[in-house]
């Protein structure tokens, strides 16, 4: 079947169901709505047979509903309608939710339903960013296959949306308001905790902070310390502790509440106001833990985003590791992996292109301590999405394990970059030299299970995020108590050996460095407009070719 995605962004939830459909064997194309002009002339020029939009903000126009089969995959059980879903979800605690699709009609989620899913929610507040890239997205990647299969079925037919069945348990509510954002200190924790993550990643609770207004993110439940609400009571790794009504929180990330503000570590944005004070354990974005022969070097960057000095707290954790007389060192990242060096803190240094310099340096130190790992066997294990040189940390340990429906993007090319972090070693060594070249310039979104194909992972795992670590932690220890670890440690060690001697990991380093330093000092690739409108969310002026398919020849499709 040839299917148009309809998207306003390439977003991790759009290339799943990308990867999906292509999966299933439809010819898939993509069009970003960067305009009504623009999804008409897609639907003109691609002529599909099904038209899915699995994230899109903007209104379908009429004359597109009217002339093709439009479905609509929104984040809401069947009946849900309105643009905040998500964020009253997690705002009022429910414990249910759902996502449904349905057609495209003139009143706005109001079309018949092709399909929905329910999952259960769990009573602390989680991140809509966190319900968005998890339940939601496996039940919308869900709902898009059975679309198709439904599309495809001449018999099928839509049921009207009719609020007298007892499935259609959702209802029309409004768009959030500015002051359903607002976030008193003076109220309890937990009714900080659920206002920020209902706003998480965006647009953050609203407060004021240090005299300063400013968007809220990432906050998690402090100590039960008695002080005057609002107050910065202590700072770790760039979050701040801060006294509300009835015990503490702490704050990860803040933006200045005005337009060109960035999303930054907190203590960042704060500055002077909390530089005096000391730093309070019981916060932390890196662990170390052992059980036996296995290690477990955790970090949880917010959306996957290393800086400068995350990079060198990591590298020191997992050097640390590294000497311990543990046999598998198990390398974990958060909800995201990594995506890579930290753009919104380069974007807002005072010397951006040496901020970026410095950035990079530092994830090389990490990947190198991943591939220089002699007396362990390495385990990554990728729970989450992972893009750039998050995807090439990775790729140095010695297994790499991805859990079902992570999206890998092992390629720097939409941002202008040539790549470091020895991606010309370690890619190439799993995948080959041919593959590793169009891998990086096709710059498609990889599956897991099409990662498993190429050769960038040795298996997938089911399951949520916990039960996908305890598997990887039965696998490591399985790997540490074998009779062959001996073995592996040793051949492991002769073929970077022989590999060192081939050609040093440090020429490596200095060849992609020569590139890297053109790209970011000289911006021969354009890194310093494609950074700033990453950070500052610029909307898409076009679709990139090697997705919009249908504005060459349908049949590339089969070459991407």
């Amino acid at each position: 079947m040839r299917i148009l995605l309809l998207c306003s962004s390439f977003n991790g939830l759009s290339q799943r169901a990308w990867l999906a459909l292509r999966g299933a064997g439809h010819e898939v194309s993509v069009e970003l709505a960067v305009s009504e002009q623009v999804m008409l002339e897609a639907a003109e020029l691609a002529k599909p047979d099904l038209v899915v939009c699995p994230f899109l903000k903007e209104k379908v126009p009429a004359a597109l509903w009217q002339r093709h089969r439009v479905v609509i995959v929104h984040p809401g059980p069947p009946g849900d309608r309105g643009p905040s879903s998500l964020d009253w979800a997690v705002a009022e605690g429910a414990r249910e939710w759902g996502v449904t699709a349905l057609q495209a009609v003139a009143e706005m989620d109001a079309g018949p339903i092709w399909g929905y899913r329910m999952f259960p929610l769990p009573a602390e507040a989680v991140r809509k960013s966190s319900l968005y890239n998890g339940p939601v997205a496996d039940a919308a990647v869900e709902l898009v296959l059975e679309v198709a299969a439904k599309a495809a079925d001449g018999e099928f037919r839509p049921v009207p949306l009719d609020y007298g069945r007892a499935e259609v348990v959702g209802r029309l509510r409004p768009a959030m308001r500015r002051a359903d954002r607002e976030v008193e200190w003076s109220e309890s924790t937990e009714a900080i905790v659920r206002r920020v993550r209902a706003a998480d990643g965006a647009p953050g609770g609203r407060a004021v902070l240090c005299g300063l207004e400013v968007r809220v993110f990432d906050v998690f439940r402090g100590p039960a310390l008695v002080g005057a609400a609002g107050v910065v009571a202590a700072r770790r790794e760039g979050a701040v502790l801060v006294h509300t009504g009835d015990g503490t929180v702490w704050v990860g990330h803040l933006r200045l509440d005005r337009a060109d503000g960035v999303k930054l570590p907190a203590v960042m944005v704060l500055g002077d106001r909390v530089g005096h004070l000391e730093e309070r354990a019981g916060y932390t974005e890196i662990t170390y833990e052992r059980t036996a022969d296995v290690g477990v070097v955790s970090f949880d960057f917010y959306n996957g985003a290393m800086s400068t000095d995350q990079c060198r707290r990591l590298a020191s954790a997992l050097r640390y590791a590294g000497g311990q007389d543990t046999r598998v060192l198990v390398v974990r990242g958060g909800e995201v992996f990594s995506n890579g060096i930290h753009l919104n803190v380069i974007e807002a240094a005072a010397h951006p292109e040496l901020e970026a310099w410095m950035n990079i340096n530092a994830i090389n130190a990490v990947c190198r301590e991943v591939v220089e790992c002699s007396g362990q066997l390495v385990v990554a294990s990728v729970g989450g999405n992972a893009g750039a040189g998050g995807v090439m940390m990775a790729l140095g340990a010695d297994r790499v394990l991805v859990r079902e429906g992570v999206v890998l993007n092992p390629h720097y090319r939409t941002m202008g970059l040539f790549g470091s972090e020895f991606w010309t070693y370690v890619l190439a060594r799993r995948v080959g030299a041919s593959a590793a070249l169009r891998l990086t310039e096709d710059a498609l979104p990889v599956g897991a299970a099409q990662a498993v194909e190429l050769g960038l992972a040795d298996g997938v795992l089911g399951g949520g995020r916990l039960e996908f670590e305890r598997s990887v932690l039965e696998y490591a220890g399985a790997l540490a108590s074998g009779g062959e670890w001996e073995a592996l440690v040793a051949a492991k060690g002769a073929r970077r050996a022989a590999d060192e001697r081939r050609k040093p990991l440090d020429a490596y380093r200095a060849e992609e460095l020569a590139e890297m330093s053109r790209d970011m000092f000289d911006d021969r690739r354009g890194f310093r407009a494609a950074r700033g409108a990453f950070v500052r969310k610029a909307r898409a002026e076009v679709t990139p070719a090697h997705l919009a398919v249908h504005r060459g020849a349908w049949d590339r499709a089969s070459h991407m």
